[in-house]
C-alpha cells in the first residue's frame, strides 16, 4: 500500500467528484483501509455480504467488526447482496431475497437504512435494476466501467476499478476518464 497524493484544478474545476468503494466487507477494510482513509480525511463505503457477516466467515466482518466500521466518521455501509451471487442469474424469488434480505440484516445489525447496494460481480440489468428499486435501494453500481454523467440512472452507476500496481499516472488517467474505453467490453446494463 502506498497512498498517492493527487491534486487536479482540472477535474477540480469540472465539478467531478470521487467516491472510494469496497466490495465484499472484508476484514481488512476496518483494520487496513479506514486508518488510512480516515487519517487522509476520505469519506468511503463498503459494500458487504450480508451472509458472509452473519455466518462469520474467516476474513470479513463479524457483527461487531461491521458496527465499529460503520461508527467512524466518513464511513458509509451499503449491501452487497446476500449470498455474493450474479443478481442476473436469479429467478425473481431469489433476486427479491437476495435484495431484501441483504439490506434487512444490515439495517437490523447496524440500527440504520441502507439504501445503497453494489451488484455482486457488478452484474446487473433492467430486471435486477427494478428489483434494487422496489427493494427500497436508491444508489446501485454495477461494473460497467467509466465515470457517471449526471444524467446517469443512480441504480446502475458504472465504477472505476483502481489497482495497487496503478502507478500515479495511470490513477490520473483513470480519474479523467482515460480508461473508460473498458465500457466497450461490456454491455451497459441500462440497454437490457
Amino acid at each position: 500500500g502506498r497512498v498517492v497524493d493527487f491534486d487536479d484544478a482540472a477535474l477540480r474545476g469540472k465539478g467531478c467528484r470521487v467516491a472510494i468503494t469496497f466490495d465484499d466487507g472484508y476484514l481488512d477494510n476496518l483494520e487496513v483501509a479506514a486508518p488510512i482513509l480516515g487519517e487522509l480525511g476520505l469519506p468511503f463505503t463498503v459494500f458487504v455480504t450480508s451472509e458472509f457477516v452473519r455466518h462469520g466467515k474467516a476474513g470479513f466482518l463479524s457483527p461487531n467488526a461491521l458496527r465499529a466500521l460503520a461508527a467512524l466518521p466518513g464511513v458509509q455501509i451499503g449491501a452487497h447482496g446476500a449470498n455474493h451471487v450474479a443478481l442476473t442469474q436469479c429467478d425473481q424469488a431469489t433476486l427479491r431475497n437476495e435484495l431484501a434480505s441483504s439490506r434487512h440484516y444490515l439495517e437490523d445489525v447496524l440500527g440504520r437504512e441502507v439504501r445503497t447496494l453494489a451488484y455482486p460481480y457488478g452484474a446487473a440489468n433492467r430486471r435486477v435494476r427494478n428489483a434494487a428499486l422496489a427493494t427500497g435501494y436508491q444508489l446501485g453500481a454495477c461494473s460497467l466501467a467509466g465515470i457517471n454523467p449526471l444524467e446517469r440512472d443512480p441504480l446502475l452507476l458504472a465504477r472505476t476499478e483502481i489497482v495497487s500496481f496503478d502507478s500515479a499516472r495511470v490513477f490520473a488517467q483513470k480519474l479523467h476518464g482515460d480508461w473508460d474505453w473498458y465500457r466497450w467490453r461490456t454491455q451497459d446494463p441500462a440497454c437490457f
